[in-house]
């Protein structure tokens, strides 16, 4: 069975053009370190390993704002399947989606450097197009 995730690629979608058109969805937390073969299957205990490195790189951040970026970061290293689909905001009111395609990929000194290779559809979607049960669940 397939799940559908809905992917921020950066503060405000700053990277979603750039992971359209390498056709990648990522994310940028954590960004020296490459997680692979570093991945417990529990995110907790990934958390549990991490939001302490994440503090540390990120001081004034707050435990709350370390245990969402490392979650997230886990998601979509370890929780997206190759065959998921990801929603992906675009910046401008619409959506890119696709089907992630690859296992995890470090990028050293890419903006996003922790990396999924993605199968982007050909035509974004509009928020105001989709029904309102999807539209509440990819949030504002």
């Amino acid at each position: 069975m397939k799940n559908y995730y809905r992917i921020m690629l950066g503060k405000k979608s700053m990277y979603a053009e750039e992971a359209h058109k390498g056709n990648f969805i990522g994310a940028g937390w954590l960004p020296n370190i490459d997680l692979t073969n570093k991945l417990p299957d529990n995110w907790r205990e990934f958390n549990k390993k991490y939001i302490p490195v994440y503090l540390e790189q990120n001081p004034g951040k707050t435990k709350v704002s370390a245990g969402l970026a490392c979650g997230m970061l886990h998601t979509i290293i370890k929780g997206v399947l190759k065959g998921d689909i990801v929603l992906c905001p675009e910046g401008k009111g619409s959506y890119f989606i696709g089907e992630v395609a690859g296992d995890y990929e470090y990028q050293k000194g890419a903006a996003q450097p922790h990396r999924r290779a993605v199968r982007w559809f050909p035509h974004t979607v509009a928020r105001d197009e989709m029904s309102e049960s999807l539209r509440n669940s990819t949030g504002s």
